[in-house]
């Protein structure tokens, strides 16, 4: 069975827990910076560890020192699912500890 898209108020309550997480209505969305372009594409490279562990997988666009990432289900007609969320969830933990902000 295919993950069902959240409502519009279901994402909003999600992203209310998930500092600097916006939402265009069909996806979500966030950008980072970080202190150079090595933690930059460390982290680019932890989120895509996290993309497979999770069986779902990311926009990610990396810079000199900043990553943005942006996510919608595919299956789900690319709308927001709870896949996304805790996509987004995992990416939130582990961006200390790669300097991002």
């Amino acid at each position: 069975m295919a993950p069902q898209p959240l409502t519009p108020e279901e994402t909003e309550q999600a992203l209310a827990g998930l500092p600097h997480w916006t939402t265009d209505g069909d996806s979500v969305s966030r950008s980072y910076s970080l202190p150079g372009h090595l933690p930059a594409a460390a982290m680019a490279m932890h989120i895509a560890a996290l993309q497979e562990e999770l069986d779902h997988h990311s926009e990610l666009t990396l810079g000199y020192n900043a990553l943005s990432v942006t996510v919608n289900t595919h299956s789900a007609g690319g709308r927001i699912t709870e896949l996304d969320i805790a996509l987004a969830r995992r990416i939130e933990e582990i961006a200390p500890g790669h300097g991002a902000s």
